[in-house]
């Protein structure tokens, strides 16, 4: 396996198995998917005190208040 496809394995939607959109987009720049992962899981994982859903419902709140339709 390349690099590209190991950092998929690492991004796999649990419900689809598969990589969603917005990730994939970095599939030209693999450098850049690895940096795009490190930020969500430092950002999802390293917030002591919250609940794994609570974290995904501030993600929601601030993608909706952003615009974004992730």
């Amino acid at each position: 396996m390349g690099e590209l496809a190991d950092l998929y394995a690492q991004c796999l939607d649990p419900g689809s198995n598969k990589v969603d959109h917005v990730l994939r987009v970095h599939s030209l720049h693999p450098a850049g998917l690895a940096a795009h992962l490190a930020v969500y899981q430092a950002s999802m994982q390293s917030t002591k005190g919250l609940r794994k859903a609570d974290r995904e419902m501030v993600a929601i709140v601030v993608s909706k208040a952003n615009g974004c339709h992730y």
